[in-house]
């Protein structure tokens, strides 16, 4: 009894400090997030000023930022370039290839790449390079300590710290509990439940040491009784999963052209996809750049300092357009960064077009934002938990879940094949056809 407390104490503390570890090592892009809300905040949609030169140099940036970012990835840092997530799931199919794909120098190449991304305001989340920095504390713990994590194989672990990157990424500890789950593992067992718990939750207590809010973005305060709800969950599960596939074909179609199209002219693709996006800055005032939290915050709560964000019909059909646009264009090209705070985003702004036209702003923004992400994904338990941590309010349960899985549901009529197991895919066929 006395050496079985022993073991279980050794493998929670074990756990604990790969949570730590993860966490920590999330701790830079949270904070690069947070500087890339810093730099939106110059844009006159978010200022509410007029163009300055400072701010038209931000807007313009990637048309300088893209080809860069492209040549790098075709030459000294070509092991950062793509999302992570594929890497990660290389990794746990193929362990013997984790070293290559999971080492620190992969890891801090990612780092770069979407850090300047992200300072560059392209319209890109986050989350792959989370979880493949993960996943490499893992690799590397395992390595120095093989002896370590008593009942975890190789594969396992490697799921559970890319789980826990995702949860340190976003603050979420159940996020990443859920995401190894029913993404990486697609099974539910306790003796996986439990340690990804752990470490999940340490990753997100040391990821943002300047610390963050319980709700993110901040609390939606309506109250519509759960037959209304599920009423109105109903047209926006229908949208979100329609605008969500479209999104997930755009992205499939682009990333099979794109990462070969960027290996072979960097400079004249670089050019091309920067210019658009340095357009819908320019056009958007700001709207149409960055990852979106800033964009969803304001949407929902309005502004701190008094300003109101452009509004109107056709101003939110154009954002909708740039924020579905923009990630599939900067995500083709094999730039480091992921799809959540974008679907969360394009969701948000269907949400707002709808209640354009019937009202009930804060309600629609909040089943908009699952929806998206739900029908960009095809993981509408992730999505739920996510759309309450980032603007919690549990009243409107109901709503959500009708949402999700409607949204999860239609996409899979026009998406056979979830976005991360599909990239997954293309990834390992770039790899044969690579020369």
């Amino acid at each position: 009894m006395v050496l079985r407390t022993r073991e279980l104490i050794r493998n929670l503390l074990q756990l604990s400090l790969l949570g730590v570890l993860v966490g920590v090592a999330c701790w830079p892009f949270n904070m690069l997030d947070r500087w890339q809300d810093q730099l939106l905040n110059l844009l006159p949609a978010f200022s509410g000023e007029e163009w300055t030169p400072a701010a038209l140099a931000l807007a313009c940036s990637p048309l300088v930022v893209v080809p860069v970012l492209l040549l790098l990835q075709r030459g000294i840092w070509s092991r950062g370039a793509g999302s992570g997530i594929p890497q990660t799931m290389t990794s746990i199919e193929h362990p013997a290839q984790a070293s290559a794909l999971l080492g620190w120098a992969p890891s801090l190449q990612r780092l770069a790449l979407w850090g300047i991304a992200s300072l560059a305001l392209l319209p890109i989340g986050r989350e792959g390079p989370v979880v493949q920095v993960g996943a490499s504390a893992a690799h590397f713990l395992r390595k120095r300590f093989p002896n370590w994590f008593y009942g975890l194989g190789q594969a396992e672990l490697l799921a559970v710290a890319g789980g826990a990157g995702l949860a340190g990424g976003f603050d979420t500890p159940l996020l990443g509990v859920v995401f190894v789950v029913e993404e990486f593992i697609s099974a539910f067992s306790s003796t996986l439940i439990w340690p990804a718990m752990v470490v999940s939750g340490m990753a997100a207590s040391f990821s943002n040491l300047a610390g963050q809010p319980m709700f993110a973005l901040g609390t939606v305060g309506v109250e519509p009784m759960e037959l209304a709800q599920v009423l109105w969950a109903l047209p926006v599960g229908l949208l979100g999963g329609l605008v969500g596939a479209a999104f997930a074909r755009l992205l499939l179609a682009g990333t099979r052209r794109g990462v070969g199209l960027a290996r072979r002219y960097p400079i004249r693709l670089g050019l091309g996809v920067g210019a658009c996006l340095s357009v819908f800055l320019l056009v958007s005032g700001g709207t149409g750049g960055g990852d979106g939290e800033l964009l969803m915050g304001r949407l929902l709560f309005g502004s701190s300092n008094g300003v109101e964000l452009p509004h109107g019909l056709w101003t939110d059909l154009m954002t909708l357009l740039f924020r579905v646009i923009g990630p599939v264009l900067a995500l083709s090209t094999g730039i480091p960064g992921g799809l959540i705070d974008p679907s969360f985003t394009f969701g948000a702004v269907m949400g707002q077009v709808i209640a354009d036209l019937a009202g009930l702003p804060q309600l629609f923004l909040a089943l908009g934002m699952v929806a998206g992400l739900s029908g960009a994904t095809q993981l509408p338990v992730m999505s739920v938990l996510f759309g309450i941590r980032l603007a919690g309010d549990q009243q409107l349960l109901p709503g959500l879940l009708v949402a999700c899985v409607l949204a999860a549901y239609v996409s899979r009529q026009f998406v056979t094949k979830p976005i991360y197991h599909a990239l997954h895919a293309l990834s390992g066929d770039a790899t044969k056809t690579s020369p």
